[in-house]
């Protein structure tokens, strides 16, 4: 796939690092990468995924624009309210770059659907804020052997990682990070505890430059490793994240063969 005249003046700053060139942003447009949540992490990874030319995003979310989302939810606008986010994050993203095929997902990712969805794309990027969709979507994506780039924010604190456990070696899952998801008393969504507006775009620009890297194979990635950015103390921290071999997913001895455990949501 020859990159047209357009095309080379678009992504002339990819094309003359070393590390892309010609040939990895043609395979950027080859690229297929389904978003979870078109919120506050969802809206920058678009963004920035459809600027660098990933040719088909899928956005899945099945919420609606609200006024308090504006905060921190930069592809929607004021006009957009009332509107399902994936179809107001999909009419940013084609202002931003006609190239992208944006495929959209007006439903709640469950039990149900997830499998036959994420099938369709190389990679994963989870944004949402919630500990179902997240065990969830670790499970699917072993099982699918889908890599899976994962980012949260709270308050003033976010993190980053990458996920890909059906690689050979030290590669953890979600669940070697986190068992067992907290308990509904303990754990806070945005929401309920707050959030930084801009620390959204800092955590989903991280996201975004992990995507790129995992889909060009640049780089040294997160798996294995948990980026901490703390905003109010400005610093960057990682750790690592050793895979644990009593597991019951990913381990040596794995109990979860299949997605029966999670509830089916219709």
């Amino acid at each position: 796939m020859a990159l047209s005249d357009d095309q080379l003046d678009r992504y002339a700053r990819h094309i003359i690092l070393r590390e892309i060139g010609g040939a990895g942003q043609q395979k950027l447009l080859r690229s297929k990468v389904l978003i979870v949540g078109a919120g506050g992490l969802g809206s920058p990874l678009a963004l920035y995924l459809a600027a660098a030319g990933v040719g088909t995003l899928g956005i899945i979310d099945d919420d609606a624009v609200d006024l308090s989302n504006l905060q921190r939810q930069i592809a929607h606008g004021t006009a957009d309210i009332g509107s399902a986010k994936v179809k107001s994050a999909a009419k940013a993203v084609a202002a931003i770059n006609p190239d992208i095929d944006v495929i959209q997902y007006h439903e709640r990712l469950t039990v149900d659907n997830i499998e036959e969805i994420i099938a369709d794309y190389d990679l994963v990027a989870d944004g949402t804020d919630n500990f179902e969709i997240r065990f969830l979507l670790n499970d699917a994506c072993y099982f699918s052997q889908k890599t899976l780039v994962s980012g949260a924010i709270l308050q003033f604190d976010g993190q980053i990682t990458t996920f890909k456990p059906y690689q050979k070696g030290a590669n953890p899952c979600y669940r070697c990070l986190f068992p067992a998801p907290p308990p509904p008393d303990v754990a806070q969504t945005c929401g309920e505890a707050g959030v930084l507006g801009a620390l959204a775009g800092v955590v989903g620009t991280l996201q975004a430059v992990e995507v790129v890297k995992e889909l060009l194979i640049i780089g040294e990635g997160l798996s294995g490793q948990l980026l901490l950015y703390d905003a109010l103390a400005a610093e960057f921290r990682k750790i690592k994240i050793p895979r644990d071999p009593n597991c019951p997913l990913c381990g040596d001895s794995p109990t979860i063969t299949d997605l029966s455990r999670h509830p089916h949501m219709k």
